[in-house]
């Protein structure tokens, strides 16, 4: 089992805990991204920077995890291909992307991004990385680490 972080525009918080539940349980993680990170010590962690390109990183991390992985993204496409290999993957307010949910999620997307294109709606975006996210992801990630280190 290995952790896959979509690494780009992964909130700093989310990562620090990913960091310690890697520490703790021991197990491999990998941050992903088309640009330079600041670097993380530790055995457990390994950096990959990607070429500079639209869903590089996404498919490098598509690619690369296998089906006993967990891939944490806001990327829905990307947690798309994840849970269409039979993966897990899980947002990083702690929402877990499954394949009841996915299908709901890419449309939701695709809709805000026409009407964002047509400019019938104005922004955009998540909104601001909260407290209640933080400790949302950190008690998801807890759980499904914790069942899917049973299997």
């Amino acid at each position: 089992m290995k952790i896959w972080i979509d690494a780009d525009a992964c909130p700093r918080a989310v990562k620090e805990i990913l960091f310690r539940a890697s520490t703790r349980l021991r197990v491999p993680l990998c941050l992903v991204a088309n640009r330079s990170l600041a670097k993380h010590a530790g055995p457990l962690v390994e950096t990959i920077v990607v070429a500079d390109g639209f869903d590089v990183a996404d498919d490098y991390i598509a690619e690369h995890a296998a089906p006993t992985d967990l891939v944490v993204t806001a990327d829905v496409p990307l947690a798309a291909r994840i849970v269409a290999k039979g993966g897990m993957a899980l947002d990083p307010r702690g929402e877990l992307y499954s394949e009841e949910s996915i299908g709901e999620r890419l449309a939701m997307r695709d809709l805000l991004s026409e009407l964002r294109d047509t400019g019938m709606i104005q922004g955009g975006g998540p909104a601001p990385f909260s407290m209640t996210d933080r400790n949302r992801f950190a008690s998801a990630l807890d759980s499904l680490l914790h069942r899917m280190l049973r299997r």
